[in-house]
């Protein structure tokens, strides 16, 4: 059932053609893309009329209670404008024919939408930092080059050569005991362990020293262990099953693309911030970061965990070394402060999951998700 049209309401008429007012009365009649204007004169005999539709009406915005003008003016283009001063039977009409304010106005009329708008806009915004920035890194990273990867590792890698890291004096032997066994393990990676169709990066191992008991993965395939990881498993009296699992878990990382993802992910989460609030400032940026910074790189360590229980279980090798060298490590951080040099790395340990919990789930083989 349409509504009635308010009672009509007295105007002045601006036709544009003459500068005397006409006075009029003005009713809004409902419509289905809007309110219809209907203008009748009083003036002339016979009176005349005068129809616009919703779309030729420049609407005036609505105001909130306590704060409305004393004179409303419409603008009728070019039939020039109204003014109305009974702004109370002009909102009246406006409501009866069926006359919707835009969302923006209403904002700023209500505070109670206002307050809805904004939690629907934090809901969006954490929604899409939770399940929609993972999505698109992903789809994103599919589609990104190996060549790149290999070309952002060897300018990585030279950077890191030039400012922490040193050579190894590991001696060459020793290497090649070491590389033999990290080649020998991944030759057991099966096709289903490979998350992305298709990507099938050279593993390579390298040595470096200048920096703590530590292993790390580069973009494309590179992993790097640090003399004193070595020297810790030997400490320990830990054989070197226990570096292996440690290189397991590296090779998680490469074959999952975690490097690649965390600066996907952090350029998705950019640009859905900036196209959500219109522009990201230097506070929304830096929070986004340490916010992909922490629970992207949890969740990245589960799953090389995981990659790395599978492929020792395909290798036939012990898990519990590796998790007896992650708690010696994770101990000999506890008992000192690491140098400047090894503080950027300090940091990225910092959003590892709790060492001992993960220790325990290797040792059972019972790696969330696998």
């Amino acid at each position: 059932m349409s509504a009635e049209p308010a009672e009509p309401i007295r105007a002045r008429w601006f036709d544009g053609r003459s500068s005397r007012a006409q006075g009029v009365l003005v009713s809004l009649h409902p419509g289905p893309r809007g309110p219809s204007l209907h203008l009748h004169t009083l003036s002339s005999a016979g009176g005349e009329h005068l129809t616009l539709e919703t779309s030729r009406v420049g609407w005036p915005e609505t105001w909130s209670a306590g704060r409305a003008p004393r004179t409303v003016v419409v603008d009728l283009g070019e039939y020039g404008s109204l003014e109305i001063d009974d702004v109370k039977a002009w909102q009246a009409a406006r409501a009866a024919a069926g006359e919707r304010a835009p969302l923006a106005q209403r904002m700023q009329t209500r505070w109670t939408v206002l307050l809805a708008v904004f939690v629907v806009a934090v809901a969006a915004v954490g929604a899409f930092y939770r399940w929609g920035t993972p999505w698109a890194a992903t789809q994103v990273t599919r589609q990104v080059p190996l060549e790149w990867e290999n070309a952002l590792t060897a300018r990585a890698l030279q950077n890191l050569d030039q400012r922490w890291l040193k050579p190894s004096n590991l001696p060459a032997a020793r290497q090649a005991q070491l590389r033999d066994r990290f080649d020998a393990l991944a030759r057991q990676i099966e096709p289903a362990m490979r998350r992305y169709r298709g990507y099938t990066p050279r593993l390579n191992l390298s040595f470096r020293s200048g920096l703590g008991a530590n292993a790390f993965a580069l973009p494309g395939g590179t992993i790097v262990m640090t003399d004193a990881l070595v020297e810790a498993a030997s400490a320990q009296g830990l054989g070197d099953d226990a570096l292996v699992g440690v290189l397991a878990h590296e090779i998680g990382h490469v074959m999952h693309r975690h490097t690649t993802r965390m600066i996907v992910e952090q350029g998705v989460l950019n640009v859905g911030l900036g196209l959500a609030l219109g522009d990201v400032s230097m506070l929304v940026s830096t929070g986004s970061s340490l916010l992909t910074g922490m629970a992207y790189q949890r969740g990245h360590e589960t799953e090389a965990d995981c990659f790395a229980s599978a492929l020792m279980r395909n290798a036939q090798l012990p898990t519990v070394p590796m998790a007896d060298l992650l708690l010696a490590i994770e101990s000999a951080h506890r008992g000192k402060a690491p140098a400047a040099s090894e503080a950027s790395w300090a940091s990225l340990l910092s959003s590892h999951p709790e060492t001992a919990l993960r220790a325990r789930k290797l040792k059972l083989g019972q790696v969330d998700g696998c």
